[in-house]
């Protein structure tokens, strides 16, 4: 066997299981429509998005869209201090999500907790969910990483989001945990 033969055979591809977009927000600007939309066709996406490009309300967007297509709530995983800000966010975009603490607060919608709570959550009751500042991913050892990816494996609908500035040589580090994740 030749050798470009042989990674041939090593390369994955993975079909899309998203669906065609249910629900558009009035305030996204057009790239961020289409950022979007692509990620809702994906079914399992990552968005590098630098700070000030609108990652907060596309994320939003995209949960939204996988609330009303799968009928079950969806969860937001941020950092701390961060879970409140993308409340504010989506109230201001008019798109309804909650602040959740445990499993007794979730609703049938947009969930928002940080990602030292997961443990108190099953992760199967979601229809998606969204890591935010997702370059959490990247600490080989770490237990989020290693919580995140077990706990969500059977997730149908999952998104990566980050403005974490991707520069070499993280960036294909950075790039293969999300990817990895996404396809778990």
């Amino acid at each position: 066997m030749r050798y470009d033969d042989f990674l041939k055979n090593k390369l994955k591809y993975s079909d899309s299981v998203g669906f065609d977009p249910l629900y558009k927000n009035e305030s996204l600007f057009e790239f961020q429509t289409d950022i979007t939309n692509w990620a809702i066709r994906r079914g399992r996406a990552a968005i590098f998005a630098d700070c000030g490009m609108g990652k907060t309300i596309m994320q939003l967007a995209w949960a939204a869209n996988v609330h009303h297509n799968t009928a079950k709530p969806v969860l937001i995983l941020s950092p701390l201090a961060v879970s409140r800000q993308t409340a504010r966010e989506g109230e201001k975009f008019g798109i309804d999500c909650k602040v959740v603490e445990s499993a007794d607060d979730i609703v049938n919608g947009i969930n928002v907790t940080n990602y030292h709570k997961l443990h108190k959550f099953d992760a199967s009751v979601f229809g998606g969910v969204v890591l935010d500042e997702s370059a959490i991913l990247k600490n080989f050892q770490g237990k989020f990483r290693k919580q995140i990816q077990e706990e969500f494996e059977r997730t149908p609908y999952k998104l990566a989001c980050t403005a974490t500035r991707m520069h070499p040589p993280r960036n294909a580090c950075d790039v293969f945990y999300q990817r990895r994740w996404e396809y778990r």
